[in-house]
Order: C-alpha cells, then sequence, then structure tokens
C-alpha cells in the first residue's frame, strides 16, 4: 500500500512539471468523486460562469432559467432595465419558480404562491400572519453576482472572487476588435456529453488531434499559442480565411477593424474553468462547459455574427453552413472524448508523456491543480 501511495503522489507530481517533462493527470482527476466534489467546490463556484447574451433580456420582464454548477438560477431584466441573476427557489420551501423563458411581471411560486418583484423582494406570503417574527423584507430572493462584458454574461457564486473584468485580464484588450456588442446571437445548440468536464476544456485547447478526428470536415491545422495574462488560454489556428464554416470561400465578409493578429486565423480561447469563445475573421461561436459527475457534462453551444451580417438577404441560407459545420465537428470530438473517458476509467490506465502540441493542455492541468486541495487527491 504505500508503494501505491508513493506511485500515486508521483503520479500528481508528474503532472506539475514542465511541459517536456510532464505527463498527463493521473485517471482519478477525470473519475473520483472525491476530486470532482473538490473541483465544484474550489473551481467553478469560485470562478465566472458563462449564461448568455444581454439580447435575450431585451425588455423588462424577460427572464430565462438556467441550470448552474450552483444549482437553479433565473436571470432576468428588472423594470429598471438592470440584468438580475437569482437562485429560482422559493423562500418557503424550495420549488423552481419559473421553468424556461419568457416574460414576466411578477414571479409567482406554483406551489404555495409567494410572490416576488423583478428586484427579488417579497411581494406576498398567504397565511403567514400567525408565523411569529416574520419579516417579508428579509426573505427575498437570493441574489447571484452577475457582471457582464460585450453583451456576453456571466455569474460568479462568489462573493470575493475577483471581478469579471480582473479575470478576464488582457482578454478584452486582445479580442476587442471583434466589436462582441454589434453582434447578435443566431444558433444554438445544446449537448449532453459522457466525459469529464476537462477532456472537453483540453480538446478545445490543441490542434494536435485536428487531423485525425476532424479528417472529414476542418483536417489537419497549424497554431499558434498566443500569451495571455489573466484566467485565459488562447491558441490561434492560423489560415488566412474563416475556419468556422467548411467551404473554400466563406459566404460572409471579414469583420471591419481587426487586428493584423487577428486577421491571421481563428482564435480558440478558454476563459477557465470552462467557457470558450471561437473567434474567427467573420463571426464567433462558444462552447460553455457545465459539470454534472465525473463522466457527464453539459455542453452549451452558440454562434454569434456581426449584425450587419445578420441582416443580409440570403443570412439565413448561407449561416446553416456555419451551423453545420459547428455541430458536426463538436459531435465529432464529443464522440472521442466519451470513449476517452472509458480509457481513463480503467484500472490498468497509467498517465502518458505531453507533447509540445500540448502547451495549453499542461496548462489547464497546472490552473486546476494549483486550486485543488491535497486531500482531493487521495481517492
Amino acid at each position: 500500500m504505500e508503494d501505491e501511495a508513493e506511485t500515486r503522489e508521483a503520479a500528481w507530481e508528474n503532472a506539475r512539471k514542465p511541459l517536456l517533462e510532464a505527463s498527463a493527470l493521473p485517471g482519478e482527476a477525470y473519475t473520483s468523486e472525491r476530486f470532482f466534489a473538490a473541483e465544484m467546490a474550489q473551481i467553478h463556484r469560485r470562478n465566472w460562469l458563462f449564461v448568455g447574451r444581454a439580447e435575450e433580456w431585451a425588455k423588462p420582464g424577460d427572464f430565462r432559467a438556467v441550470e448552474t454548477v450552483g444549482g437553479p438560477a433565473l436571470v432576468l431584466r428588472d423594470r429598471a432595465g438592470a440584468l438580475r441573476a437569482f437562485a429560482n427557489l422559493c423562500r418557503h420551501r424550495g420549488s423552481i419558480l419559473l421553468e424556461g423563458s419568457g416574460n414576466a411581471r411578477v414571479i409567482a411560486c406554483p406551489y404555495h404562491a409567494w410572490s416576488y418583484g423583478l428586484d427579488g423582494a417579497l411581494l406576498g406570503a398567504p397565511d403567514m400572519e400567525r408565523s411569529l417574527g416574520f419579516d417579508k423584507a428579509v426573505h427575498g430572493l437570493r441574489p447571484i453576482r452577475l457582471e457582464s462584458w460585450a453583451d456576453f454574461v456571466f455569474l460568479n457564486f462568489d462573493e470575493a472572487a475577483p471581478s469579471l473584468l480582473e479575470h478576464l485580464g488582457d482578454l478584452p484588450d486582445r479580442l476587442g476588435c471583434y466589436r462582441f456588442d454589434e453582434m447578435v446571437c443566431t444558433w444554438r445548440h445544446d449537448m449532453m456529453c459522457r466525459c469529464n468536464w476537462k477532456l472537453l476544456v483540453e480538446n478545445a485547447l490543441e490542434a494536435y488531434h485536428t487531423g485525425i478526428i476532424h479528417a472529414r470536415t476542418v483536417g489537419a491545422q497549424r497554431e499558434a499559442f498566443r500569451p495571455t495574462s489573466g484566467n485565459w488560454l488562447s491558441l490561434q489556428v492560423l489560415s488566412e480565411t474563416s475556419v468556422a464554416v467548411l467551404t473554400e470561400t466563406p459566404p460572409f465578409p471579414p469583420i471591419d477593424g481587426l487586428s493584423e493578429e487577428a486577421r491571421r486565423g481563428t482564435y480558440f480561447t478558454m476563459i477557465l474553468p470552462g467557457t470558450q469563445f471561437a473567434c474567427a475573421q467573420d463571426c464567433m461561436w462558444w462552447l460553455a462547459m457545465r459539470p454534472i459527475a465525473p463522466d457527464r457534462t453539459a455542453l452549451s453551444l452558440g454562434g454569434c455574427f456581426p449584425r450587419a451580417t445578420a441582416a443580409v438577404p440570403n443570412f439565413a441560407r448561407d449561416a446553416a453552413l456555419y451551423y453545420d459545420r459547428w455541430i458536426r465537428v463538436a459531435e465529432e470530438d464529443v464522440g472521442m472524448m466519451e470513449k476517452q473517458q472509458l480509457g481513463l476509467s480503467s484500472p490498468l490506465y497509467r498517465p502518458g508523456r505531453l507533447s509540445w502540441r500540448d502547451e495549453l493542455v499542461h496548462a489547464v492541468h497546472r490552473w486546476v491543480l494549483e486550486r485543488m486541495p491535497e486531500e482531493a487527491k487521495r481517492g
């Protein structure tokens, strides 16, 4: 048992070594309930998670119920026009308040009819007059921290966490030339994946696999690793034209005002822990990972184009070519990640050495390990 413990400790230490000496994470990082629980507590509920675009909540009263790593949430626009987020739970006995999306003047619990304003204040609580010391003022909806950048909306369950802009570091400066706040979301798709969230993150940050898994779609790609500051990572797939579509000539024009670097290819970024913004010369699309279990992750995809592009007469026809590419490549990746999850679950798995093309995979591993308590690695 002592030798086994020493071997396990060595495996964790090997993942921390410099890239060209390092090995991949041990299998427990992808399969252990203990490790997963620690990730949820120390990483996912302490960092910013992407939930949508501000345009989804265009008018006062517009709402959308969102499943998050911190439980059911409700994002809405209040009467003053501000975006807010609350736990989607009645303060009486925890019933879910709203489902789906729509517009509401008042939030009414479907169980016992407690009602709340769009500011979260408790308005009515039937038959509570005999409850001693009951004070409506302290029974409003539980707020969730919400911040946005360039119309991308994020939540955070840690009140002490740095601001969204601090978390993003130099991302707004590097990607500001895309003018995301002048884009419109035209496509959404959700998938359930039978794999650990980190496998999706790792896959999104390396082009090592593209000529193999994506031989019939995007094919082999040439990448450059771009330095970043803050809690995000980026590689750029080098291509003179957009890789967001599989046609030889992209149907839409490049975005005006892109930086010289941005014109060289497509950024595949990762806002840690689990939000990818892929930024091509003519559009952007996202992949957002929500961990559910060690071997199960909800994946949300979406795509945005400049408003001027979305207004052209043949937009729907030509944009469908982009949607086809996004979903086909995602399905190819997820299919492989689900097979990898099975391999990582084998008692015979031992971490392999990393390649120079795994530079950002290695960066993810180290970022995760820096935030994990030692006891999470003990089984």
